[in-house]
């Protein structure tokens, strides 16, 4: 576990006029994870290039859920799965990274 990451959470509100809001919210910080690339897929869509990268993160085992997002590096992994071990003590992030 030589990374360090972040961990965010999608929040949904309302502004002051009442219209909807969404933005991230830091769940973790400085969190220790492997952050592995594992394929890359280039399509295009809507006339335009796409690049899709998958990528499993692991971690020290804590709840987390598909509607959260991680930070490395700069570069934001939407995560698409959870796979917590059968114990408890690591859990494996699917993730996918969008750069058009």
């Amino acid at each position: 576990m030589r990374h360090r990451i972040t961990i965010q959470q999608l929040i949904s509100g309302q502004d002051a006029l009442g219209q909807p809001v969404r933005t991230w919210r830091v769940v973790a910080s400085n969190i220790s994870a492997d952050v592995r690339y594992l394929s890359g897929l280039e399509t295009i869509k809507a006339d335009a290039n796409t690049s899709v990268t998958k990528a499993r993160v692991r971690l020290r085992y804590r709840p987390l859920n598909a509607a959260m997002r991680v930070l490395f590096e700069n570069v934001i992994f939407n995560v698409q799965v959870v796979l917590p071990d059968s114990r408890k003590v690591y859990v494996d992030l699917v993730c996918e990274v969008v750069n058009v």
